[in-house]
């Protein structure tokens, strides 16, 4: 495995390393400062990788389950050999603390192993037709190249929710990692090297103009599949482009998470919860945890303990020991959530700790618990991505459903109470692809990952997961 940041700085295709003359700079956002340039791929490169990989696609595709599930067996193994080598790169692109980044290298492994036991059971059907005349049989095939487009915020999870699957089911895949984060993916695409996968299964381009790259991949009549994760606004664009080929899609896109706090909480539990969902990743999560709505007569304890745990926590560099909130990816970012703090603040909530960028190097932005906002505040419909607690009140279970149910967005939502039956009816009642009761984070590789309404489409994970990149095809059996 090559050393941290001794990658190299092209792209991925047909098991090859291809560079160009044209690069863009990859910044670490704890310093400001340029770790590397990478190489900064156009159509061409683009339509060459998409070659590379429907050139593979039928030899992968014949590759037995069994053999697709040792690869992948490998790479789990692989990765948790180099967990510190990646975590470390991971830290140095992203930000997140490095305690944080080894979690995630563990978490993505995960994705190898799982779908490498579902490589082995993905099957069809056999049943006698209610007529009598014929026999129904099913059968399950992959779907064939698939363009996957990943972002910054988990970049060696994200890829490895994509990659692992397509590979499981006999796809081949090229990789779009984010611009921020290339580097992680390149090491990625070297450990894949490594363990063996055949040249052109699996390519990887990075560019700074996703939109000419990935366009006309998206239009070619040789894509079968695009799987994205990222924001809402980017999705709709490229469901529009998708639609024109009627290309099958998987999105997950932006969330805006309710986390409510019944009033037969018990209030450890969901302060430790409250602080798991809405700082993992510096809040640079889908999953955290937006807007937090208390009942009232929890109301004032809760935000008291909030405030002291998120006061109390270390803010600084990711590769820094003891360090546990690292900085926002960009200087946008922090643009972002200190505009969404300050018109809560403007309209008048309270600012109870933090509310203000840290000054550089680097793009920090404090720990911050927002009580009295009100409910015309943008904090409460934008999806905040930064360390930010807007807290809310309510007075009847009722109430707290329907503004949790208020918003476009329906990726995840969290519900503390002791009283099972209540929780577990409110869980029920959210409209939301996933609930965590009594947990902050409930992620897991063997569970299906996605949301309802502009929240996405398809799920990763589980065995729903494998199903996404197969194809059901019929067969009618006459007697």
């Amino acid at each position: 495995m090559t050393a941290l940041l001794d990658l190299p700085a092209g792209h991925y295709i047909d098991g090859e390393w291809a560079g160009g003359a044209a690069t863009f700079a990859v910044e670490n956002p704890a310093t400001g400062e340029v770790i590397a340039q990478v190489a900064d791929a156009d159509a061409e490169v683009g339509r060459r990788a998409l070659a590379a990989a429907v050139a593979a696609q039928e030899a992968w595709a014949r590759t037995s389950p069994r053999a697709r599930a040792d690869l992948l067996m490998n790479l789990f193994q692989l990765l948790h050999e180099r967990a510190g080598q990646f975590a470390a790169l991971i830290t140095a692109e992203m930000g997140k603390p490095f305690a944080e980044a080894r979690g995630e290298v563990a978490y993505s492994a995960e994705f190898f192993r799982w779908f490498a036991e579902e490589s082995v059971r993905s099957g069809g059907a056999y049943r006698v037709a209610p007529s009598a005349a014929r026999r129904i049989i099913t059968m399950k095939q992959p779907v064939g190249p698939v363009l996957a487009i990943t972002p910054w915020n988990f970049p060696l999870a994200m890829g490895a929710r994509k990659i692992a699957p397509a590979l499981a089911a006999g796809c081949t895949i090229v990789l779009k990692p984010a611009p921020q984060t290339p580097l992680t993916s390149l090491a990625l695409m070297a450990l894949l090297d490594e363990a063996g996968v055949p040249a052109g299964v699996v390519n990887c381009v990075t560019t700074s103009d996703a939109a000419a790259v990935c366009g006309p991949l998206i239009a070619d009549p040789a894509l079968r599949k695009l799987t994205f994760t990222g924001s809402t606004a980017v999705g709709r664009t490229l469901l529009a482009q998708a639609a024109q080929r009627v290309l099958r899609t998987s999105m997950e896109l932006g969330g805006n998470a309710p986390f409510v706090v019944l009033a037969d909480a018990d209030l450890d539990k969901a302060v430790a919860g409250a602080v798991e969902a809405k700082m993992r990743n510096s809040g640079e999560a889908c999953t955290a945890a937006n807007r937090f709505l208390v009942h009232e007569s929890l109301a004032d304890e809760f935000a008291d303990r909030l405030t002291a745990r998120l006061s109390a926590l270390r803010v600084g560099d990711g590769m820094t020991r003891g360090t546990q909130v690292g900085p926002l990816i960009d200087a946008n970012a922090v643009a972002s959530v200190e505009e969404l703090v300050d018109d809560a603040v403007r309209l008048g909530a309270r600012v109870r700790t933090g509310g203000h960028r840290r000054p550089g190097p680097g793009y920090f932005f404090e720990p911050t618990v927002l009580t009295g906002v009100p409910a015309a505040a943008r904090i409460l419909q934008a999806e905040i991505f930064g360390p930010v607690a807007p807290i809310r009140t309510f007075a009847t279970t009722a109430e707290a459903l329907a503004e949790a149910n208020a918003t476009a967005a329906g990726l995840i939502g969290y519900v503390y109470g002791e009283n099972l039956g209540r929780t577990l009816a409110f869980a029920e009642g959210l409209h939301t692809g996933m609930v965590g009761v009594n947990e902050g984070v409930i992620s897991d590789p063997a569970a299906p990952f996605g949301g309802v309404k502009e929240s996405g489409l398809g799920r990763e994970g589980g065995a729903e997961g494998l199903d996404e990149y197969l194809e059901t095809k019929y067969v009618g059996l006459a007697l």
